[in-house]
């Protein structure tokens, strides 16, 4: 197998003298045989909760880190042509006498004074400020889809399964990108452990793994998928295209082969109610992929830079747990205040640019779907070509699209009564209503009628629950007016045929 981008960079780093390496990641061990693979002859020294240890079998279970780093700094342990792998040390960070020795070690490094590294194997980042200068950070990269797969060939080789037909040999491997391996060797043995098989029944269990990932790290929300693209009413031309690009995800390998790019994803703006984020549901669903919401009151930290390290730590769970879709809801207010002034509106302009940037770069199997009410208000950095593969403008609905938003509705609920009623009839008495007014019109009709002891809704029933309720058109006509004549101008694409 090829070195991972992390294991050269360990090597360019440690030959060229860098003083502290400090490697976050959760795979400690599988970070620490990475590091013993390319010492080159380097005598290796570590030390962790359960004491100091080398490769000459001396032990001090009794030393604790500043005991350890001061035995270095006096020379009773020889640092030169050494290496020293440091474990559990993010909470002993903010010790004066640690930092004092890290800094002295340091400057020896720098000035050429001794051959030796310093490297920090750590699931949590924490980065002195005396040290900022002395420390290099390094991410441990996720599995690659090759090393994916040869993973699954070692496992079904050990437990001595059947080859795994090559559709869902490579279905499997991509649902388990973003998976460490160890956590990949844990849900293959749960999938073997019922039946002795891994089927695509087991694929739930992948789902289940990555859906902790994301409740533990607590900034994006993991959505449960249950709408689909039957569940909204017209929109054809928005759903042929989504359509379109998840058959481009599901076959991503041999479309890059014929030349396709991979999918950044897509802007959906237009009026309130008529579908936007129920499109972002259904994409989801349609792809096969976990739902990730990014919200940014998760993201803002009461820090200096801690609203920026969530927004870098958001976008690389997403990429992560790619193939996902990445769904940011009211775009507009989630980036406002972007190129203001003050403290505020800084950080907001920062974390912009980590997403643009993100967006306009990304290689990643994250589809992000962004809904926005009102695009006066957003940045026109992010309307530019490139940053999504399209922008389309919902609308009200139309006379026919109205029509089979009034059918989803009523059979949801009532499918019985659906042929007995007169839509064309709702249809006329509806123009101006949105997708949640027709929707709010249908709920309001079922209650009334079970109130009142009802055995089933009739047209009569609809229509007066219409003549109770204001249209979106009416309650926000200037607002409605003012959107639809700048999307036509901006020659968006109108997600209805």
């Amino acid at each position: 197998m090829m070195k991972s981008t992390l294991q050269d960079t360990l090597v360019r780093y440690m030959d060229a003298g860098f003083p502290i390496l400090y490697v976050n990641t959760f795979e400690e061990d599988k970070a620490e045989a990475m590091i013993r693979d390319i010492v080159g002859g380097r005598n290796i020294l570590s030390w962790s909760v359960l004491g100091f240890y080398d490769e000459k079998a001396h032990v001090r279970q009794e030393w604790n880190l500043a005991d350890t780093l001061y035995s270095l700094v006096t020379g009773t342990i020889q640092a030169d042509r050494s290496v020293l792998i440091l474990r559990d040390v993010h909470t002993f960070l903010s010790d004066a006498l640690v930092i004092g020795y890290l800094k002295y070690l340091s400057r020896r490094i720098n000035n050429g004074e001794i051959d030796f590294t310093i490297l920090i194997l750590s699931p949590v980042v924490v980065i002195p400020p005396e040290l900022e200068k002395q420390l290099t950070l390094l991410t441990m990269d996720y599995l690659t889809l090759p090393e994916i797969r040869q993973t699954i060939r070692d496992f079904c080789e050990e437990q001595e399964i059947t080859p795994l037909h090559k559709d869902f040999f490579d279905e499997l491997a991509l649902a388990l990108k973003g998976l460490s391996e160890f956590e990949i060797r844990n849900i293959l043995a749960l999938a073997i452990s019922d039946d002795g098989e891994i089927t695509r029944a087991d694929l739930s269990l992948i789902f289940e793994q990555k859906k902790q990932i994301i409740q533990k790290a607590g900034i994006l929300e993991m959505i449960p998928l249950k709408e689909s693209l039957d569940d909204i009413g017209g929109l054809e031309r928005l759903k042929q295209w989504l359509r379109r690009k998840a058959k481009i995800f599901k076959s991503l390998e041999q479309a890059e082969k014929f030349g396709v790019d991979i999918p950044k994803g897509v802007l959906i703006v237009g009026m309130p109610g008529c579908g936007k984020s129920l499109n972002a549901k259904a994409a989801a669903k349609l792809f096969d992929v976990p739902l990730l919401r990014l919200d940014m009151g998760r993201i803002m930290g009461k820090y200096v830079g801690e609203s920026e390290a969530n927004m870098r730590r958001a976008i690389a769970l997403a990429e992560a747990i790619s193939p996902c879709v990445l769904w940011i809801d009211e775009l507009e207010k989630a980036f406002a205040g972007t190129g203001g002034e003050g403290g505020g509106a800084e950080v907001t302009t920062r974390l912009f640019g980590t997403f643009l940037t993100w967006l306009q770069e990304k290689e990643s199997l994250a589809f992000v779907v962004a809904t926005a009410n009102d695009i006066t208000k957003m940045p026109p950095e992010l309307l530019r070509k490139g940053r999504f593969d399209e922008i389309f403008y919902i609308a009200l609905p139309k006379n026919e699209e109205r029509r089979t938003i009034f059918s989803i509705h009523i059979r949801k609920r009532r499918p019985d009564d659906v042929q007995a009623i007169n839509l064309d009839k709702l249809v006329s008495l509806t123009t101006g209503y949105s997708g949640a007014d027709i929707e709010g019109v249908v709920r309001d009709s079922v209650e009334e009628a079970f109130t009142k002891g009802k055995d089933r809704i009739t047209t009569q029933d609809i229509e007066a629950a219409i003549k109770d309720t204001h249209s979106l058109s009416e309650i926000m006509k200037d607002s409605l007016d003012k959107m639809a004549k700048v999307y036509q101008e901006r020659k968006f694409k109108n997600a209805s045929e």
